[in-house]
Formats: C-alpha cells, sequence, structure tokens
C-alpha cells in the first residue's frame, strides 16, 4: 500500500506524538508498504524533503504561527497531489490541517483514518483561544469525512468530548513502543556519569517541559519525599529550554528548580536519544507522570519505564491511569494532589518488590510491528469495503 501520513510536526520535533508516528512509519515500512509523511517545516533548517529510515518526508514551509499552529498557504496544493498518489490517508489528530485533508481523502474515495492522540487545549488567552476553536473545528469536520479513528484506550475516549461523538466510528489500538536494549557496561557509565556518589533514590520524569504534564505537582511533592529519602533525585529527561509556547511556565518554576539543582537533588538530562533513554530507565527507582489535563492520553514513557522494570506513579486522567491498571505497576493518584503524589513515590521507595512485573510480557503488546499489523488490516479492511460500495 502507498501510504500518506499527516500531521503538523515530525521528527527531529520530540513529542509522545512524533515519537509515535516515526515509530508507526517505519514499522509500516519494514512490512512493505511505502509511506510518505506530510508535516510542516516548522525549523527553515530542515530539508523540504528527504528519506530518513525508508520513511520519504515531505514538509511545507511555514509562513508565520498562532500560538502553537502554523499557516502553511502551499499545504493544500502539496495535500491535493500527495493525496492521488497514494492508497490511504493516515491523519494524526489534533491537526489544524487535518478537515482539507480528509475531505480530499473523502471526495477521491481514499480510505482516510484518524489516530487521535489527546485534546487540544492552548494557553489562556484571546488568540490561543480563537486558535482552539478553529482546530476543534477542524478536527470536528475532520471526523466527519473521516472512515475510522483511532485511540489508545477505550478510558480516554468515553471521557474524550470528542470522541464520544463518534464512538461508531472507534477502533482502539495500542500505541508502539520500544527501545534498544542497554548493555549493562551502558547501565553502569550512565549511572556513574550521573549518580558518581553511589546509589541513591533516583525519581524519574521524562517528558516536555510544558503546563500539561504538571512539573510544578512533582516539586511541590518534594518536600514530602526528602522527609523520609533526603539522598533522593530527580532525573529531568526531555526538552527544557526554548519550548514553544511555555517560556512564561518555565521562568514561574525555574527559580525553585534553580535551588533544587544546587542542592544535588534536580538534574537535567535534555533530550536524550533512544540509546541513552534505554540506559536512563534502568537507572530510575520510580517514574513519575503527574500530568493535568486531557492533553495527555496515554504516557507512552510509563510502558518505556515499566519494560525496563520501573514502576510509575500516573495522575488519575483518563487513559493515563491504563498502564498502572492493566499492568499493575505502579500507583495511580488524584489530579493535582501533590501530597498524594508524595506518599506513592514514598510506598514506592520502601517497597519496590511488590510492583514487579514480567516486562518482556508488558513489551509484547506495544510491539511496533504488531501495531503497523492492526493498522495494516484496518486499511485493508477499509479498501475492501470502499471496493465494495460500503463506508
Amino acid at each position: 500500500m502507498r501510504i500518506l501520513v499527516v500531521l503538523t510536526y515530525y521528527r527531529p520535533h520530540t513529542s509522545g506524538l512524533t515519537i509515535y508516528a516515526e515509530r508507526l512509519a517505519k514499522a509500516l515500512v519494514q512490512r512493505g508498504h511505502q509511506v510518505t509523511v506530510l508535516t510542516s517545516q516548522y525549523d527553515k533548517t530542515l530539508a523540504l524533503e528527504e528519506e530518513c529510515e525508508g520513511v520519504k518526508v515531505v514538509r511545507v514551509p511555514v509562513s508565520f504561527r498562532i500560538s502553537k499552529g502554523v499557516i502553511m498557504p502551499k499545504f493544500g496544493l502539496t495535500a491535493t497531489r500527495l493525496v492521488k498518489q497514494h492508497d490511504v490517508i493516515q491523519l494524526h489528530l489534533p491537526q489544524f490541517d487535518a478537515a482539507g485533508v480528509a475531505l480530499r481523502g473523502r471526495l477521491s474515495k481514499k480510505p482516510t483514518v484518524i489516530t487521535y492522540h489527546c485534546d487540544l487545549l492552548l494557553p489562556h488567552g484571546v488568540i490561543s483561544w480563537a486558535a482552539n476553536q478553529a482546530v476543534k473545528l477542524m478536527n470536528t469536520l475532520a471526523a466527519t469525512f473521516t472512515h475510522r479513528i483511532v485511540t489508545y484506550t477505550q478510558d480516554y475516549a468515553e471521557n474524550s468530548s470528542y470522541l464520544r461523538r463518534y464512538m461508531d466510528k472507534l477502533q482502539t489500538i495500542l500505541p508502539p513502543v520500544e527501545l534498544p536494549v542497554a548493555s549493562p557496561e551502558a547501565i553502569r557509565q550512565f549511572a556513574f556519569q550521573h549518580n558518581p556518589l553511589g546509589k541513591k533514590p533516583v525519581i524519574g520524569m521524562a517528558a516536555r517541559f510544558a503546563t500539561e504534564k504538571g512539573v510544578e505537582i512533582l516539586l511541590d511533592a518534594l518536600p514530602k519525599v526528602l522527609e523520609k529519602q533526603p539522598d533522593a533525585q530527580v532525573w529531568f529527561a526531555g526538552p527544557y529550554q526554548n519550548i514553544l509556547g511555555e517560556q512564561e511556565y518555565a521562568a514561574r518554576l525555574m527559580p525553585r528548580i534553580h535551588e533544587y539543582e544546587k542542592a544535588g537533588t534536580w538534574h537535567f538530562m535534555g533530550t536524550l536519544d533512544p540509546a541513552a533513554m534505554a540506559a536512563y530507565y534502568p537507572n530510575l527507582d520510580v517514574h513519575v507522570l503527574p500530568s493535568l489535563n486531557s492533553t495527555e492520553a496515554f504516557g507512552l514513557v510509563q510502558i518505556e519505564a515499566m519494560m525496563n522494570g520501573v514502576p510509575c506513579v500516573a495522575s488519575n486522567l483518563p487513559g493515563v491511569r491504563r498502564p498502572v491498571q492493566m499492568h499493575q505497576m505502579g500507583e495511580v493518584v488524584p489530579i493535582g494532589d501533590f501530597a498524594a503524589l508524595g506518599e506513592a513515590i514514598n510506598k514506592i521507595l520502601a517497597d519496590p518488590a511488590q510492583y514487579r512485573q514480567d516486562p518482556r510480557e508488558i513489551a509484547s503488546h506495544y510491539i511496533p510491528d504488531q501495531v503497523a499489523s492492526e493498522y495494516e488490516q484496518l486499511f485493508e479492511n477499509l479498501l475492501k469495503n470502499l471496493h465494495n460500495g460500503r463506508k
């Protein structure tokens, strides 16, 4: 099949959505399909066209931005050309341009599938509010034109104001998750580099430094943790500087974080490549995901941690709570409750053995090839239905 994948940001931009899209695209290529990604040239240093591990990437120049959105006047012409050249269209939402592409797919009688990653909540302000309403409208139109909508979990779908309206089109597919296997030596070297004075309890948080991630909840929980674990450290892995749309949030929290940095309690790892992430997780004692709203729908990093034997603490958000609930490897705490987060971290650090599960069994549910196979079957069924005159 010739598969067209459409999303606003693609690699090297780092987010759960872009990582998901990249893993799935590569897995589909490995299964023998031709995959083209249509995305934005959000950074002018990126090539307009290139091939990345078998995936053709087509980027459309950005004229200007509205909040986190991008305006691309040439996008429509490029989308029209590429829709004609492909058999199947996969849209990653939320995305402002999705409606136009979905309509092109419908008019061209090409199977069109939405992968819905999360609800959209932009920062406060008139411009952000207008952008939010525009994207919601476009997402609604995209759902009207599309043939199927994929989401990670039924739990998230039933609690999403967007997805609840389209339950007849819904299909759940767990996300693709993979990491390279780190050698014992690489794990030891990572530990020596970041924890040279010996074993101290390590709390991991792998995320972008963004409002919805709830970094301040972990900050507020730390005093309670340090009462019982005075040597505990936080290792924050992920981009944390100059995050688009998050400058005010960072400015508000950084003074507190700098105090913890001076004390040796907080360490920014920066954006780690897959090999480094594979060495990072085994050095954690607990991983936290204190997310605050429905822009977080699952938390792929929880599965990455569990695949390395690390228990997790997650917010009681629809979808986000499911990894811990499904795999019985951690604690779920009320949203925004820093006291409960601190208690859960202390509980896990005090008795980690009660949270041990088989990492291989957990990993088996998220193998990218298996996920790609489920998408492949979905695409084939839609092609057959359209050929037989069914919707």
